[in-house]
């Protein structure tokens, strides 16, 4: 998976590791935590270094939530045990110790601390006393990714730590982990998040480990300029070949040539190959036009929807046409599932009409339906189940497009991954032509390239969509207008994606208890580590709006610093690459080019030192703006 791989992470740096998935980037992670030992080279860590990382998966237990997650504080526990052990003996010595040692850890608090993430990524108050096991999986995960917050770290590692998170859950991480004061590793295919959140970007590809400065999208520029000169170097090193080529072809059997030609025998041996540049995507689908169209394709009508004799919705009156393109936004536990399942007639309507148009076809999607695929079948069985008359190539065609080839796409889906099994999903949907698509978080598991082919594939769909996603990039590339679930019903939201953040940062400072929800997990107002103090008065809020009006005047020199550094280091990297690019060709090795080789080397040299000082200057002033901001927002607290 990496092979003469080299990657130095300084302290306080934000890491993206991207990549197509299965390259190896958990293997990377798991290389930092010793469960892999490398074949050759190492690792190596700072002395001392705490290292946090989210589980994957974690067993039921009837450990109730809060337990769970201050398990994640394993200094605390020792600690609290040898309390325990003390008390028992009346070790008097013994307890005064661990008191003072409990109070340097600031253990008092941590039951405070532990709540805090558990609201935030989604949970009501009264879940933190629910038992594990009354958890679904994707609930679980939210759990372990509290627990792994919880343990105080030097290095944090996180595998795709937003694939179970809705929208309000993803803001709420963002902010939390831009004052995380640690070195963050983080594994993401969500470019919205890997904005807010890095600093620098890895990229996983082709067995190597390359480092990128600044958020994703800074990634991608850099990388397109990288591409597009690795392109011209190589189109220039494939021309250089010809010509050595043919003058060997010409010349290796005239005796008054066969030295030059044996010479330059030798060059192309010597020569370091270029790589073609490949940015093709393995992906390339769309959703095929339905058969007929119904107009309108449903509506509902004095709707009314909920569970257990729970009403959640009430008098919903909605319309879906054809090319109606829909984003659902709300809090958690507002009723987004539930409306839903109202639209598909999963459930009955407790009240009010809904009316289905003669051709509607319904393709759903929600992780939960992944569970219905059959795991021993193949996803040209899936297929062919649905259509035992389509020809054996027309089938192996369109599952190409979803990057199932070959061999794979006779494999039982039982060995895939999740991000496979959701292609399956995505493609099963797609076959069957339906002009209304139902997608519930359809991103998770998905990496960057197949996110960007649903994303177009979506853009090029006749029927009509509603999404709800975590997805910002896939919300505002597919959807043409927002409906807020909230309070009970169902209306059109007026604003965007940036607007609806500001409506939740408000919300959180006007709600003192989190909405009532059917199932595991709503939002509750945010407390310190969300960092919105729940209650204050309209004195108080004034002046903690002073306090962060004035802290960010006071940022602002050291953002613009920052800014201008980052622009630097682009610049700096985009001439470094034209000097390697330039000592890439053989010509610079003869003796012709030795005064230029020289001249190269030393522009190499400075442009090396230079890109060190300026990202050492650009490391200290992170810190200075991240002191500020912590100093800030204690104020804020404190307020």
């Amino acid at each position: 998976m990496l092979e003469h791989a080299n990657l130095t992470i300084q302290p306080g740096q934000r890491v993206a590791i991207v990549g197509a998935n299965g390259v190896g980037k958990s293997s990377l992670f798991q290389l930092l935590l010793e469960q892999l030992t490398p074949e050759h080279g190492g690792v190596s860590l700072p002395g001392g270094c705490r290292i946090a990382h989210m589980a994957q998966e974690v067993a039921a237990t009837e450990r109730s939530a809060r337990d769970f997650v201050l398990d994640g504080d394993i200094e605390l526990r020792r600690l609290e045990y040898e309390l325990a052990r003390a008390e028992t003996s009346g070790d008097d010595h013994g307890m005064a110790r661990i008191h003072g040692e409990l109070d340097i850890h600031d253990a008092w608090s941590a039951p405070r601390r532990a709540d805090a993430l558990i609201r935030g990524l989604g949970f009501t108050n009264a879940d933190a006393e629910r038992p594990m096991a009354s958890f679904s999986g994707g609930w679980r995960i939210r759990l372990n990714l509290a627990q792994a917050l919880m343990r105080p770290s030097d290095l944090l590692l996180l595998d795709e730590p937003t694939n179970h998170l809705d929208l309000d859950a993803c803001l709420w991480l963002e902010n939390w982990l831009s004052r995380y004061s640690g070195t963050l590793l983080f594994i993401s295919h969500d470019r919205d998040f890997m904005d807010r959140v890095a600093t620098q970007v890895v990229h996983f590809d082709q067995h190597k480990l390359t480092p990128y400065t600044g958020n994703y999208t800074a990634f991608e520029g850099q990388r397109a300029e990288r591409l597009a000169q690795q392109q011209a170097g190589f189109e220039r090193q494939q021309a250089r070949i010809q010509e050595i080529q043919g003058f060997i072809d010409r010349f290796k059997a005239k005796a008054t040539k066969a030295r030059q030609a044996q010479s330059r025998v030798k060059a192309l041996e010597r020569m370091e190959r270029i790589a073609p540049a490949h940015i093709d995507s393995p992906f390339s689908f769309e959703f095929p036009v339905a058969d007929k169209v119904s107009n309108p394709l449903l509506s509902l009508r004095r709707g009314a929807a909920g569970y257990d004799n729970t009403v959640l919705l009430d008098g919903v009156n909605l319309t879906l046409l054809p090319g109606s393109r829909i984003g659902l936004l709300g809090p958690n536990g507002a009723g987004k599932s539930t409306l839903m399942d109202a639209l598909r007639g999963a459930v009955p309507l407790m009240a009010g009409e809904r009316n289905t148009g003669e051709h509607l076809e319904i393709g759903y999607f929600a992780q939960h339906q992944l569970e219905s695929l059959d795991l021993d079948a193949s996803p040209f069985l899936h297929l062919q189940r649905l259509s035992p008359g389509a020809s054996e190539q027309k089938v192996r065609n369109f599952l190409g497009g979803f990057d199932f080839r070959g061999d794979q796409a006779l494999t039982p889906i039982r060995q895939f991954s999740g991000g496979e099994k959701a292609r399956v999903a995505l493609a099963v949907i797609a076959w069957k032509k339906p002009n209304l698509l139902l997608l519930d978080e359809p991103t998770n598991h998905l990496d960057l390239e197949m996110r960007q082919a649903l994303t177009m594939a979506l853009q090029e769909f006749e029927g009509a969509i509603v999404v709800v996603s975590h997805d910002r990039h896939l919300l505002r590339n597919t959807v043409d207008e927002f409906w807020l679930v909230n309070d009970g019903r169902v209306s059109s939201y007026e604003g965007d994606l940036e607007d609806y953040e500001k409506w939740l940062a408000e919300r959180r400072k006007d709600d003192g208890e989190p909405p009532r929800r059917q199932e595991a997990g709503a939002t509750t107002p945010l407390q310190h580590n969300g960092a919105e103090p729940v209650g204050e008065s309209a004195d108080d809020r004034k002046y903690r709006k002073r306090v962060e009006a004035d802290l960010r005047k006071k940022i602002s020199p050291f953002r613009k610093r920052q800014a201008k550094l980052e622009a630097a280091l682009d610049s700096l990297q985009v001439s470094l690459s034209k000097i390697e690019d330039a000592l890439g060709s053989p010509e610079i090795y003869e003796e012709a080019g030795k005064a230029d080789l020289r001249d190269l080397l030393d522009q190499q040299a400075d442009l090396k030192r230079r890109m060190a000082d300026t990202e050492e200057e650009w490391l200290t002033l992170v810190e200075e703006i991240e002191a500020l901001e912590s100093e800030g927002a204690a104020m804020s607290w404190e307020a």
